[in-house]
């Protein structure tokens, strides 16, 4: 209340512009250095430094935020006093510091309750997403079972392991161990939230040689792996339905690389194309048949909200799949 007195001296204005003129002062005093304090902390600071753990760099800008914030304050204040405190010089550059630094605390708490806000509808949300993707992904864990362990899917195979057995036994069990994996990986480890890439890419190793055995074409199957296989992880079958629907819908095997696979993995990033020919005239529709592509893409959306890209093509005789997944 002292400074203020510096700020207005002896005001010998009526009652009611006393009043109005209290009003201006606690807007420009309190409620718009808070309001550019809490819009600050709120859509800029919480996204980009304290939803990312950068705790001490919150603090620091928030302060400078605050501060600023004051200083506006302050000089709003000013405007109502014709541009100047009262006193001297001394006394009004201490009245300065000391009337920002208190707008600035003002501003500053404004500011922290900004934060909790946004970090409790943040968390919310996260646990309003947590349950949708825990049911989704139920969905998609029985719609890729259903898939995955089709009858058909199984008598073909173990129907070609047995023919197999006659020829070359050896090369026969080494397919029925591919089976029983791929059963087991379906069963149990798809289920967890997260799996290291290298198992991802050895379940589609196993899932692709037993579709080469379908078939005499030894260049059916393009399947590339650039870069390192690192330690990073990722959802369990994220690849894998459109590399079975690639499967279903290529109706010639006797093509070259009708279906090319590749898995690019990048310092920050995962890209993952897959390409697959058919022949329009046989009436394939990729787009509406198989595991839905519509389902795949909301489990993408549940899992990897803002950090990656899905994008389908499909021309007269392919179709194309492009998936990039950030790491960051």
């Amino acid at each position: 209340m002292v400074m203020l007195g510096f700020l207005f001296g002896r005001d010998e204005s009526t009652a009611e512009e006393k009043i109005a003129k209290a009003f201006e002062v606690i807007f420009f005093f309190a409620l718009v250095p808070s309001a550019i304090s809490f819009y600050s902390f709120y859509y800029f600071l919480f996204p980009k430094l304290f939803s990312k753990k950068k705790y001490l760099l919150t603090i620091v800008i928030g302060l400078i935020i605050s501060y600023i914030a004051g200083v506006i304050g302050y000089y709003c204040v000013m405007q109502l006093n014709d541009g100047a405190p009262c006193g001297t010089k001394q006394e009004q550059g201490n009245i300065f510091i000391g009337v920002t630094l208190f707008i600035g605390f003002i501003a500053f708490i404004s500011g922290i309750i900004a934060l909790v806000i946004r970090g409790f509808i943040t968390w919310f949300e996260e646990v309003k997403q947590r349950e949708a993707l825990t049911q989704k992904n139920h969905e998609m864990e029985m719609a890729l079972i259903k898939s995955q362990l089709d009858p058909h899917f199984l008598f073909n195979t173990i129907n070609n392991i047995d023919v197999l057995i006659l020829k070359d036994a050896n090369k026969a069990s080494d397919y029925l161990n591919h089976l029983s994996d791929i059963m087991r990986f379906m069963l149990f480890e798809a289920k967890t939230e997260e799996i290291p890439l290298s198992k991802e890419i050895e379940y589609i190793h196993k899932y692709i040689a037993l579709q080469r055995i379908r078939t005499s074409n030894e260049l059916y199957v393009d399947f590339k792996i650039k870069g390192v296989v690192d330690t990073r992880t990722i959802a369990p079958m994220v690849f894998v339905p459109f590399i079975e629907n690639a499967f279903k819908h290529t109706n010639n095997k006797k093509i070259e690389n009708a279906i090319a696979i590749e898995v690019e993995i990048k310092e920050k990033e995962t890209v993952f194309k897959c390409t697959n020919k058919f022949d329009a005239t046989r009436g394939s529709n990729q787009e509406s048949h198989g595991l839905g592509n519509v389902l795949i893409k909301k489990r993408l959306n549940l899992i990897y909200p803002a950090s990656h890209m899905l994008k389908l093509t499909k021309e007269s005789q392919s179709f194309s799949v492009f998936l990039s997944i950030s790491h960051e």
